[in-house]
């Protein structure tokens, strides 16, 4: 009998905010044990869900300089740790991301926290990243370690020509199709973004992508409530982190100014949210 396919249980237009796991343990900018990572994330997502945001990913942001691909088990127990408690204060569907590009790491973590979602790098082609050449799709492995730990219901949103990156060995492959390689290869949806973290995506970019594939396209960086009406038309759904902190810097604290704006923002392009 076949498993049960993945699912994609996210509402239209959602908000999903980030929350930046603080340094985990091992890592070079860690100063605070794992309890206190957890009460800190915990702070942020029930901030965030009360103000109106849909979902919420975890991502150890902090952790930099990230390792390529591989990551301790140091990791994903804090990461797992964190998600768990996180888990129990908040009922919104959960992603997970592992930088950088620990998509496998990501996907135990999500499967022991009761998470809906990762968000994972490196899916389709290669690219040249901060911590090096992502030389080898992860799609066959990835989808293949889903199936084996009995995952499949947890859905693989996959960014394309991701931030941080460069693409000059795939410039011959655009957007679009990068979009229909990571359809075809079984992601559940894509990620569209600018070129680093808080740097604005093109609303043309989101256009071209939605346009090429039949799956959920999110905005991936640098969404205000400035630009928010411009990528409203294209995307599915919104990843939110950096213009939600002090002075829109991702590693600053929570503006809880900053959140009320980016919810009124969307409120004006749609029904008040709950």
């Amino acid at each position: 009998m076949d498993t049960a396919q993945p699912r994609w249980n996210l509402p239209d237009k959602a908000l999903i905010g980030m929350v930046h796991v603080r340094a985990l343990p091992g890592t070079p900018y860690n100063t605070w044990s794992v309890g206190d990572i957890a009460v800190v994330a915990v702070q942020e997502a029930v901030a965030l869900t009360r103000a109106g945001f849909d979902a919420l990913i975890l991502e150890n942001m902090h952790d930099r300089p990230y390792c390529l691909r591989e990551v301790g088990p140091e990791i994903v127990a804090g990461m797992t740790a964190v998600g768990r408690a996180v888990r129990a204060a908040v009922t919104c569907p959960l992603g997970i991301q592992v930088l950088a590009g620990a998509n496998r790491a990501a996907l135990a973590v999500a499967q022991a926290c009761e998470a809906a979602f990762i968000r994972a790098e490196g899916f389709v082609f290669a690219h040249v990243a901060d911590e090096g050449i992502m030389g080898e799709a992860d799609a066959a492995n990835l989808l293949r370690y889903r199936r084996a730990i009995g995952a499949e219901h947890i859905a693989v949103v996959a960014d394309i020509k991701k931030k941080h990156s460069a693409h000059a060995i795939t410039a011959d492959v655009d957007l679009a199709e990068t979009a229909k390689a990571a359809a075809f290869f079984g992601a559940d949806g894509v990620i569209v973004t600018g070129t680093a973290t808080g740097h604005a995506t093109r609303a043309e970019d989101v256009s071209e992508v939605a346009d090429a594939v039949d799956l959920p396209v999110l905005v991936g960086s640098g969404t205000t409530p400035q630009n928010l009406a411009d990528l409203w038309p294209h995307a599915d759904g919104f990843i939110v982190g950096s213009s939600l902190k002090v002075d829109g810097v991702w590693s600053n604290p929570l503006d809880p100014q900053r959140v009320d704006a980016f919810v009124a923002a969307a409120n004006r392009l749609t029904e008040p949210r709950p």
